[in-house]
């Protein structure tokens, strides 16, 4: 079995072919500077549309160096599992929602609901 193994190949081998005749797209390199002070440099293609705001290694927006006055980027509030509710149901219908619960779990322990008040 040994005699039949390919030797010097393995999972990450590098490719054979070669980059002769490839012609690369003509690039600028556009740099972003962070609040903290960082400099991000990146490379662009030229018809590519280079964006205002770049997300610097430590976290911050890097703005786009030269750029007059770029508007903020949005930032979505994260919606909750309660602002999902809200959106498929009215209070009136969580709380009819909730009352047929309530009688339903009452009735399986044999409370009467006349004797718990329902707190609203």
């Amino acid at each position: 079995m040994a005699e039949r193994s390919l030797r010097g190949s393995g999972i990450g081998f590098q490719s054979l072919e070669s980059e002769e005749g490839v012609e690369f797209a003509a690039r600028a390199e556009v740099a972003y500077d962070c609040p903290d002070g960082h400099t991000t440099i990146l490379p662009f293609a030229l018809e590519a549309e280079v964006p205002d705001f770049w997300q610097c290694r430590c976290g911050a927006a890097g703005v786009l160096r030269g750029a007059r006055d770029p508007e903020p980027p949005r930032t979505r509030r994260q919606r909750t599992h309660w602002d999902m509710l809200l959106e498929r149901r009215t209070i009136g219908e969580l709380e009819d929602v909730l009352s047929e619960c309530l009688e339903l779990l009452r009735a399986r322990r044999g409370d009467p609901a006349e004797d718990r008040p329902v707190a609203v």
